[in-house]
């Protein structure tokens, strides 16, 4: 098999050859596009999963749809060191002058609006043009409360994209960074735009915790937008992200080399990608069979703890460290904190800055009160290969 010919892509945000079991988010969005662009309500998307389930995936194929559909598109990945309104203003400089704004006037407008808005955040942006000799417009998004000032940004911008005929989807990775004020403000800006029947779209993704922080932020939340959850995939479409790329090249996975994978797997999309890819390395015929992928698995399983966990692993504290450990003994998730405070024969409060640390870098989160879950897929399986011996 020439390896410069394999087709499977492990990586982070890496396209696969097959976007398997995600057709009816795909279509969901579809839909949401186009009867916004009709000038009719719909909710927008929000998509919810573990990490390596392939939502940055999604979200750049929704971008490639959303301009397939007429709409202009800005893509960001949010931070925990930087806010909301620094992310977005280049991004909306450059689709307001995308607008013509020489003989746009609600572009113009958007303009004036953007750079009252880059006053009233203090955001340091001399060296940016926003061309024309635009000033800025009093008393339009520059009270300095972002939850007054987006929703009256996005007015601008959406006002100014009806006019030329076009869309704007907003598309966010890691939407659950943001802060409480932030999450509201683009809520309340959102609500706006459904309020005033204008063309913006926004298409965010984060961890399964997205929809309680989008509920506690704004009660009416739930009608705004709809939670697709993008989850492990089915043994049908594992197989089919596996055979569809190899299929045109004269290559198959045998029926027991595919129950192998997925019990290694469980379905995980980037551990789907990583099997595949070294199946595909170590086969010596267009067959592969289960023990190409029993000779694959330690190669696979190698890469993994020296990459995908390892890294995340490597960042925290031995206190940390300690705590995702007394949680991996547990049997399923989600886990108790009382359970794992237990293990570590201490009262539960004991442990409440460890645990927000380990939420706050990403590692677990908790959906219901009282209860955590790892943000990684089969985490828990490596913290008791690195770390074995628990006390």
């Amino acid at each position: 098999m020439d390896i410069a010919e394999n087709p499977f892509s492990p990586g982070a945000g890496d396209p696969p050859p097959e976007c398997a079991g995600r057709d009816e988010i795909l279509e969901e969005a579809r839909i949401l596009l186009m009867r916004v662009k009709a000038g009719r309500s719909e909710k927008d998307m929000l998509l919810t999963g573990l990490r390596g389930v392939g939502k940055t995936v999604l979200l750049n194929k929704l971008e490639q749809l959303a301009k397939n559909t007429g709409y202009k598109t800005i893509l960001i990945e949010s931070h925990e060191d930087k806010s909301l309104s620094v992310m977005l203003i280049q991004p909306l400089r450059r689709f307001l002058h995308s607008l013509d704004p020489a003989v746009n006037q609600l572009a113009r407008r958007g303009l004036a609006v953007l750079k009252s808005f880059i006053t009233a955040v203090k955001v340091k942006y001399s060296d940016i043009e926003l061309g024309l000799d635009i000033e800025p417009e009093l008393g339009a998004a520059d009270s300095g409360d972002i939850e007054l000032d987006l929703p009256s940004l996005f007015i601008a911008v959406g006002e100014a994209a009806k006019e030329k005929n076009t869309g704007l989807a907003i598309l966010i990775d890691e939407l659950q960074y943001f802060s409480k004020q932030e999450l509201s403000a683009l809520i309340m800006a959102i609500h706006k735009m459904h309020q005033k029947q204008l063309p913006v779209v926004l298409i965010g993704a984060g961890l399964p915790v997205l929809p309680a922080l989008v509920g506690e932020s704004k009660s009416y939340s739930e009608r705004l937008f709809q939670f697709p959850s993008v989850g492990p995939l089915s043994f049908e479409d594992m197989e089919r992200a596996l055979q569809e790329p190899v299929k045109s090249r004269g290559v198959s996975f045998t029926p027991d080399a595919l129950k192998e994978i997925f019990k290694m797997t469980e379905g995980y999309p980037y551990f789907i990608q990583e099997w595949g890819y070294q199946a595909w390395n170590y086969a010596d015929s267009p067959k592969i069979d289960l023990k190409i992928i029993k000779k694959a698995s330690a190669q696979v399983m190698d890469r993994l703890d020296k990459n995908f966990f390892r890294v995340r692993f490597d960042r925290l504290t031995p206190a940390e460290r300690n705590y995702l450990r007394a949680m991996a003994e547990l049997e399923s998730s989600p886990y108790r904190s009382g359970d794992v405070a237990e293990i570590l024969k201490m009262p539960p409060n004991a442990f409440g800055p460890v645990r927000e640390k380990l939420i706050k870098k990403g590692m677990i989160y908790s959906q219901a009160h009282g209860e955590i879950a790892f943000t990684v897929p089969l985490f828990d399986q490596f913290i008791k290969r690195t770390v074995p011996n628990f006390s």
